[in-house]
């Protein structure tokens, strides 16, 4: 009987060590993230951010976990150096004052075993609002040519920039701005 107990609780424990939760670390070579917002209606104008970095905890038993995303505001990239300079400036991303936004996620959604979703905090300009992200193509496994496990998705998000503060020229630059991140973090 004895036995029998001690197996047991071996048993639970080391089925508890295989599902503690996994770290994973941010690759800033393979996390872009980019926006895109109408300009006066003619075009869909699109810019991405260069620098970004995060980590990632995931317990996949228990179908749980967090993000905690740091994007370089000072990395905005519109292919244009006058144009990075003036989205830089106080009348869009106050580089100055604000050189990051954040996501710090308060849950993850999960359909079976994919992560579906996020639920979180957006702080833009020193504004923090409640986002709810949608994760599509999300995996894990190991990548082939760094041969580390990694995880990674494809993450969007709608945001209303007013919301944030950065109100310059709404509505003809569009208040509606797309985020979309391609993610990719290895286990740590």
């Amino acid at each position: 009987m004895k036995k029998t107990a001690i197996a047991l609780v071996s048993a639970t424990l080391a089925g508890s060590a295989l599902a503690a939760p996994e770290s994973y670390t941010v690759d800033p070579r393979h996390t872009w993230p980019v926006f895109e917002v109408s300009h006066f209606g003619f075009s869909t104008q699109r810019g991405r951010f260069n620098k970004s970095s995060g980590k990632i905890t995931l317990d996949r038993a228990a179908k749980s976990g967090t993000v905690d995303l740091v994007i370089d505001t000072t990395s905005i990239d519109m292919g244009l150096d006058k144009w990075d300079e003036h989205l830089k400036s106080d009348e869009f991303f106050d580089v100055a004052k604000y050189p990051t936004m954040t996501f710090k996620s308060t849950k993850l959604v999960f359909d079976g075993d994919k992560v579906v979703g996020a639920e979180g905090n957006f702080t833009l300009l020193g504004v923090t609002k409640p986002v709810k992200l949608t994760v599509s193509g999300f995996r894990c496994g190991p990548n082939p040519i760094a041969k580390k496990d990694a995880c990674g998705g494809d993450v969007s998000t709608t945001i209303k920039r007013s919301e944030f503060g950065m109100k310059k020229f709404v509505p003809n630059v569009g208040d509606d701005v797309k985020i979309l991140v391609p993610v990719e973090a290895f286990k740590d």
